[in-house]
C-alpha cells in the first residue's frame, strides 16, 4: 500500500486527505441518521395520548423537543395548538425546512468528494504522465518496461481516485434516500397529531336519505 502510494506521488496526498474526511462523514452521518435517533418508537403515539388528555404543560413540551427531530416538530405543532388549523401547518413545515437542513449536513461535503476524487486521480495521472515523457525526451525510451511500470505508476492516482469516489456516492445517495424516507414519515405523524388537536377534521358528515317519489 505504502508503496503505492509513493508511486502516485503528491497528488495521492489531497486523495488521501479526501478519503479520511469522507469516512469521517460516513461514520457520523451513520450515527446521526439512526431511526432510533430520529423517530422513536411509539413517540407519535405517546404524544397524540398527551394531546387527547390535555397533559401540553410546557414541561412536557420542552421535554418532548429535546428528545428527537421528531419531537421538535411535534414540540412546534404543540406550541401553537390553539391557532387555525392552517397556521399550524405552516409552523410545522417552517420547522421541517430547519430540520431537513438539519440532517442534510455534510451531505454536501460528502457529493463534493464523490465529484472531486476521479478529478485528483486524473489530474495525479496526468502529472505522472508528463514527467515519464519529460524524463523520455531528456533519456530516450530505454528499457521497455520500465516505461510500461511507469504508465503503470501515474494510473495508480486515477485509481486512488475512483476508490475515494465511489463509496462517496454511493453513500451520498443512501443518505438522501433515508432522509426523504424520515421526511415522510415525520409528515405523517404531524399530520395524525392535527387530527388530534382538530378533531372536527375527522367528523364525517350524516349521510343524507335519499328521497323516494312519491307513490302515484
Amino acid at each position: 500500500m505504502l508503496e503505492l502510494i509513493k508511486a502516485g506521488g503528491w497528488p495521492m496526498i489531497p486523495l488521501l486527505l479526501l478519503s479520511l474526511v469522507g469516512f469521517g462523514i460516513i461514520v457520523e452521518r451513520f450515527w446521526t441518521l439512526r431511526r432510533k435517533a430520529v423517530l422513536p418508537a411509539g413517540l407519535g403515539d405517546e404524544v397524540r395520548a398527551w394531546a387527547a388528555r390535555g397533559k401540553l404543560d410546557p414541561g412536557h413540551i420542552d421535554s418532548l423537543r429535546s428528545t428527537s427531530p421528531l419531537g421538535e416538530l411535534l414540540a412546534a405543532a404543540l406550541d401553537v395548538r390553539n391557532r387555525p388549523r392552517d397556521q399550524i401547518r405552516e409552523r410545522i413545515e417552517d420547522v421541517g425546512r430547519h430540520l431537513v437542513h438539519r440532517m442534510e449536513r455534510f451531505l454536501n461535503t460528502l457529493g463534493t468528494i464523490a465529484a472531486a476524487g476521479p478529478l485528483l486521480g486524473l489530474f495525479g495521472t496526468v502529472v505522472g504522465m508528463i514527467q515519464m515523457f519529460l524524463g523520455i525526451l531528456d533519456h530516450g525510451i530505454g528499457d521497455v518496461t520500465q516505461l510500461a511500470g511507469g504508465i503503470g505508476k501515474a494510473l495508480v492516482c486515477t485509481a486512488a481516485g475512483m476508490i475515494v469516489a465511489i463509496p462517496a456516492l454511493m453513500f451520498h445517495r443512501y443518505f438522501r434516500g433515508r432522509i426523504a424516507e424520515y421526511i415522510v414519515a415525520m409528515e405523517h405523524e404531524a399530520i395524525r397529531l392535527l387530527d388530534t388537536l382538530d378533531p372536527r377534521s375527522n367528523i364525517v358528515a350524516p349521510a343524507v336519505p335519499p328521497v323516494r317519489a312519491p307513490v302515484a
